[in-house]
């Protein structure tokens, strides 16, 4: 696992334990069917869900509004450690092609961490966002991304447990 250094001026990070084994927070990020009904914050869904699980492939979601609108989301893999880190971007194109120049003129580029470390029964969850420039990092802290990412949390936690039961 190649994580850099946590930079506060370009970095958004949480930690929470989990009571779910790593296996199954695993599953959840990296199966679209187990994906889909928690990846954003409800009342908001994911509409669409691709995944080539392998560093350069492609991670892809389609996320809709409450009013109906589509927002597509592309980015590639960069690392994939079966039950302990899983690395992407959406600043490469699948096969770790750069995403051409204007194509995120109204959103900013981003590497999203996401960590598990078995702990007992349970999972320390670590998620990170690392941004090019504090003005990202900014744009990204006011759109919510704590409570929106626990939020998301918290429905994969919800849902794999009623699989599981």
């Amino acid at each position: 696992m190649n994580i850099p250094d946590h930079d506060p001026s370009r970095d958004l990070s949480f930690e929470r334990f989990v009571d779910l084994p790593a296996d199954a927070i695993w599953a959840a990020w990296t199966q679209p069917e187990l994906l889909m009904p928690w990846f954003c914050p409800r009342p908001w869904t994911t509409v669409a869900c691709r995944i080539d699980l392998r560093p350069g492939g492609e991670f892809h979601t389609v996320m809709r509004s409450p009013e109906g609108q589509e927002f597509p989301n592309s980015g590639c893999y960069l690392e994939v450690e079966p039950n302990r880190c899983l690395v992407w971007t959406n600043a490469l194109e699948p096969g770790f092609r750069p995403v051409p120049a204007g194509t995120m003129a109204d959103f900013f580029f981003f590497t999203g961490i996401v960590t598990m470390t078995p702990q007992g029964d349970g999972t320390l969850y670590g998620a990170r966002v690392v941004h090019g420039t504090p003005e990202d990092c900014q744009r990204h802290a006011a759109m919510g991304f704590e409570e929106g990412w626990g939020k998301a949390l918290d429905q994969l936690i919800e849902f794999m447990q009623a699989r599981r039961s």
